[in-house]
């Protein structure tokens, strides 16, 4: 669906998010004077009139009648696909969009790598950014990694890196190069089950013309075998770490320590930097040292440095049981405070109680609406040193007084944010400043076009 196929309609825009505004901007450069409706929560609705006058408010999320009223409804991409009210509305006529899916619509031509996967998906697309603006490439870095698409609107780059989630991969088309990082179980309210959430995440394979796949992962591996432009990484005769390597083939071209985010896994991100790089036509090997001056992100296995003899870590992005193990074996043997714990979904955390039974940190400190179940069955496995506290900011504490100035403290809830906070990236904020740092660091660097 184009801008063109918008004018003359009845439009409406779900969400008044970061992506919610981006759509109104676009609109209104677009189809200036087009009516327009806007259906947001209630405390946003005066904000949204004072920006936007001309705007229809509705303070409520639409039911299907109020949908099925309009010919088009761009929604923001955490309002999930199989709302039923949704569908009704479909079955009726309306037909719903997207800023992702507009822009792809407005830029056929553009040179794009996009990412997605349950986890890294963030890391590797920025570090494909900073790679390729090392090599003097002007880029852009949008998407799904903090900065809507649409707020990029008219403006060129000669490569384009776009993150996209699992709610945003069935909008892309047209795709240059598709990368999925990794693919485990998350999201399962959105999506509605664990089968629907690995569809959805892979409708990136069909809208691209090369694909490039986690080798390590055989599931993974298998659904993108039929895929005529398949890429791999991880696996020996191409990008992967090996014996303290990064390596291409046989060959050794940087040292993982070399990388400046800890980590295994980060070291496999960048893996799939270059090799999404390398597929594009770009020379990897010149750019492989800038893997060395690359600003780890924020909330992700952040350092936020030294308090009251302890280090301390915020690792506020994890929200599956399987980040939070990654984090652990990002900091090796020291004397470790593990935080988990956040909303509850309902995912598995099996293959982490087990993985704690064998060999767990100092102290696991579980908070949060779920922290009572992952603590239940930690005690249940035998694993000693569990620790129960209502909310993160008990957590901090109880992690500052097992430690007793010897060791790290490590936030990585391996659950979403939503029963305390807006968001991970406030999460990580509120975590920092308990700790007692200054949160100005907090901000991702490197969005935009550079």
């Amino acid at each position: 669906m184009h801008w063109a196929d918008l004018a003359g309609r009845r439009v409406a825009v779900w969400g008044f998010g970061r992506e919610g505004r981006a759509a109104l901007n676009a609109l209104a450069r677009h189809l200036p004077g087009q009516p327009v409706d806007l259906y947001c929560a209630a405390d946003e609705a005066e904000t949204a009139r004072a920006a936007y006058p001309a705007l229809r408010v509705h303070e409520a999320a639409p039911d299907a009648d109020a949908l099925a009223a309009y010919e088009v409804v761009i929604k923001s991409p955490g309002i999930s696909a199989y709302k039923p009210e949704m569908l009704a509305a479909q079955s009726r006529g309306t037909r719903f969009t997207s800023g992702t899916a507009l822009w792809f619509a407005a830029n056929v031509s553009a040179n794009t790598i996009a990412v997605t996967g349950t986890k890294g998906k963030s890391t590797t697309s920025a570090l494909v950014a900073h790679l390729a603006r090392a090599l003097g490439v002007r880029t852009a870095l949008a998407g799904n990694i903090g900065l809507p698409m649409l707020e990029l609107d008219g403006q060129t780059a000669d490569l384009w890196v776009i993150e996209l989630s699992s709610f945003q991969t069935g909008e892309a088309f047209g795709v240059g190069l598709g990368v999925v990082t990794s693919l485990y179980e998350e999201h399962l309210d959105w999506h509605g089950s664990r089968e629907r959430y690995v569809d959805d995440k892979l409708k990136l394979l069909a809208s691209s013309g090369r694909v490039l796949v986690n080798a390590l992962q055989p599931a993974l591996l298998a659904r993108a075998a039929p895929h005529p432009g398949l890429h791999t990484f991880g696996d020996v005769a191409h990008w992967h770490v090996a014996d303290g390597w990064i390596r291409r083939g046989d060959e050794n071209v940087i040292a993982a320590s070399q990388v400046s985010a800890p980590g295994l896994h980060n070291a496999l991100n960048a893996c799939a930097a270059l090799a999404a790089l390398e597929i594009m036509g770009f020379d990897t090997r010149a750019a492989a040292p800038a893997l060395s001056s690359f600003v780890p992100l924020p909330h992700r296995l952040q350092p936020l440095g030294v308090r009251d003899g302890l280090r301390w870590i915020n690792d506020s992005i994890s929200t599956t049981p399987l980040a939070s193990l990654a984090a652990l074996e990002s900091v090796g043997d020291a004397r470790v405070a593990l935080i988990v714990g956040g909303h509850d979904r309902g995912l598995d955390w099996t293959p982490f109680i087990e993985a704690m039974r064998q060999h767990a940190p100092a102290a696991i400190v579980c908070q949060g609406s779920n922290g009572p179940r992952i603590a239940e069955a930690l005690e249940a496995a035998g694993v000693a040193q569990v620790h129960r506290e209502a909310d993160l900011s008990a957590a901090v504490a109880a992690a500052r007084r097992v430690l007793d100035g010897d060791g790290v403290v490590l936030l990585s809830p391996g659950a979403p944010s939503f029963d305390q906070f807006r968001d991970y990236a406030e999460r990580g904020k509120r975590f920092a400043a308990w700790a007692g740092f200054d949160t100005e660091d907090a901000t991702l660097k490197g969005l935009g076009v550079l």
